[in-house]
C-alpha cells in the first residue's frame, strides 16, 4: 500500500476509520511516543481536527469492552498498514489538528469499523439517532437534561 504525508493528501478527505502515526502523550504529558492511531471522525470544522484513538502492539493483560483486537491473522490485518497484532484502545483517545499527522498506514476495514463505533456507544453510553436526526442522544432509561 503507498502512504502518503499530510502535505501530499489533498483536503477534504474521508479521515474516519484510517490508521495514522501522530505523536501520543504519555498519560502524565511528560512525554509523547509516535505511535499508530485510528480517525474516529472525519475532519471538523475550519481547524481541520480529527479525534483519534490509540493503538498498542502490547497486548493488554485484560481486554477492556473499548479494546478492539487487531490479529495478523485476520483477513483484513494486511490493509491497516501495522507491522504486528495490536489493540486499538477505544479509551484513549485525543483530538489534533490535521497538520500533526505524521503519515497515513493503511485503514480499517468497513466491517472492523461497524465494531468500533458500536463499541463507542457503548462507551459513551449514547443511543444511536434514528436517521436524518442530528439532535443530540439520551443514554436509555435516563432522562433528557436541559
Amino acid at each position: 500500500m503507498k502512504t502518503s504525508t499530510p502535505s501530499t493528501m489533498a483536503a477534504p478527505l474521508p479521515m474516519k476509520g484510517k490508521v495514522v502515526l501522530v505523536r501520543f502523550p504519555f498519560d502524565d504529558f511528560s512525554a509523547a511516543k509516535v505511535r499508530p492511531a485510528v480517525c474516529l471522525t472525519d475532519l471538523i470544522g475550519a481547524h481541520r481536527h480529527v479525534v483519534v484513538a490509540f493503538i498498542t502492539s502490547r497486548a493488554p493483560a485484560e481486554l477492556l469492552d473499548s479494546d478492539v483486537v487487531i490479529s495478523n491473522t485476520d483477513p483484513d490485518f494486511e490493509e491497516t498498514g501495522l507491522r504486528v497484532s495490536s489493540t486499538l484502545r477505544l479509551h484513549r483517545l485525543m483530538t489534533i489538528t490535521f497538520d500533526v499527522i505524521l503519515r497515513e498506514l493503511g485503514a480499517l476495514a468497513s466491517e472492523r469499523l461497524v465494531k468500533v463505533d458500536e463499541k463507542l456507544l457503548k462507551l459513551f453510553r449514547c443511543v444511536p439517532a434514528p436517521p436524518g436526526d442530528s439532535s443530540p442522544s439520551t443514554p436509555p432509561d435516563e432522562p433528557a437534561r436541559d
